[in-house]
């Protein structure tokens, strides 16, 4: 199966303060997107319906940007990207991720991202 790499955008009026807050806190990343989280050592142990998956935080500048290598990626050139970046124009957040996925699962992907952001606005306000 070929992977696909995912480049979505989307917009927020919350700060990239409060964002990097929600992607690299455990009482964050719960309201939002997993249902259960554990870091140790750099190494994130996010659970979702009873299963773990492992990422290695692989880089983490503080409220711009922050790369997670998944333990179980098909690749090694596979990785989950946060960038968030404050428009100079609107002066609002464009928070920029980066993912792969299988090919015949670009459509689904993409709607699972849609709904994870749009809890992720309804914490953040934005």
């Amino acid at each position: 199966m070929t992977r696909t790499k995912l480049e979505l955008e989307f917009i927020f009026r919350a700060s990239p303060k409060i964002l990097y807050q929600f992607w690299t806190t455990p009482s964050c990343l719960i309201r939002w997107f997993c249902d259960e989280v554990d870091i140790n050592d750099g190494v994130y142990s996010f659970v979702w319906d009873g299963f773990p998956e492992l990422a290695s935080l692989v880089e983490d500048v503080e409220e711009e940007r922050i790369r997670f290598k998944w333990e179980d990626a098909p690749s090694e050139e596979e990785y989950l990207e946060i960038r968030m970046t404050k428009s100079p124009v609107t002066a609002e957040t464009i928070l920029e991720i980066t993912d792969f996925c299988d090919d015949n699962e670009v459509a689904e992907q993409k709607l699972l991202w849609e709904s994870q952001i749009k809890m992720l606005r309804q914490e953040t306000g934005g």
